[in-house]
């Protein structure tokens, strides 16, 4: 039989003040942890994406996908941008501005310093693993809102089947004041196994260009909910389990997508180390069970 336990939850809502709409609305924190990426050269958008901020031992970076910032089909090497012929040497960032929530600081990162890239790799898959850590310069007058990527104490359950959501900007649109939107689908494999013999687990959604760099999430609004650990648990409030990153779907012609699993992300954010006047990964001494 199945343990019972009762945590107490915050619930993860932020509130619009009069002076943007009235009523007062209430607007869960995970809408404005997505960001709204365009990649650029020499100031020109070559194409949308999504990211979000993390905390790392370094300070503040922003995770996204590797082919956001290399321009290139991170399995093939193919420019993503063949019209133009040109990959990006910037990221501008549409960040939550500070003190007013729903508003937004534009904000440009350098993707090279010296020609050589900023953006930090997997300690251990380097560019096998689609995506990477970009450390954050330009944070004056932006409200960083990080999202934690370590498994919570109160894991809620993931299995295939399960419901998830994909947090981002497909085609470049927001849902309205810069949130983002909302793409829900299922879990289509066993989260504990690697596809393709790599960190990533199956989802079965009708994601779009412009989700690539998205936060994945398992969310319940409240209530009983089951816990990984087997328990089941009544939450006061809504509460999130991250469960990756989304890089992009299998094929153009199939709605299964590809989540990178939220251990490795935390692999990569926790080995950043700072090495003169670089940010590095540190090799890892051991490595994370992403499989059976």
């Amino acid at each position: 039989m199945n343990r019972q336990v009762t945590p107490k939850v915050t619930p993860k809502a932020l509130f619009l003040t009069a002076d943007l709409r009235d009523p007062v609305l209430a607007i869960n924190e995970l809408s404005c942890q997505a960001l709204l990426l365009e990649m650029r050269f020499r100031g020109m958008t070559l194409s949308t994406g999504t990211g979000f901020v993390v905390d790392t031992p370094v300070g503040p970076a922003l995770m996204t996908n590797r082919h956001n910032v290399t321009g290139r089909n991170n399995d093939t090497g193919v420019l993503l941008s063949p019209q133009t012929g040109a990959v990006p040497d910037e990221l501008l960032i549409r960040h939550n501005k500070l003190g007013s929530i729903g508003q937004t600081v534009q904000i440009v990162e350098p993707l090279y310093k010296d020609d050589v890239p900023l953006w930090v790799e997997h300690p251990r898959l380097g560019g096998k693993a689609d995506f990477v850590a970009l450390p954050l310069t330009g944070i004056v007058g932006v409200a960083l809102m990080p999202i934690t990527t370590g498994r919570p104490e109160h894991a809620l359950m993931a299995r295939p089947a399960s419901n998830v959501s994909v947090i981002g900007f497909p085609f470049g649109l927001s849902a309205g004041f810069n949130f983002a939107i909302w793409a829900t689908g299922f879990i289509a494999s066993e989260p504990c196994v690697n596809y393709d013999n790599l960190p990533i687990f199956l989802i079965d959604c009708r994601t779009r260009q412009g989700q690539s760099g998205s936060p994945v999430f398992i969310v319940s609004s409240g209530g009983m909910a089951a816990l990984e650990s087997g328990a089941t648990a009544a939450f006061d409030g809504p509460v999130a389990r991250f469960m990756g990153i989304y890089s992009g779907r299998i094929n153009a012609e199939s709605d299964l997508g590809k989540v990178w699993k939220a251990e490795a992300v935390f692999e990569l954010i926790t080995s950043l180390r700072r090495v003169g006047d670089r940010i590095q990964a540190a090799k890892p001494i051991f490595a994370f069970k992403h499989s059976l």
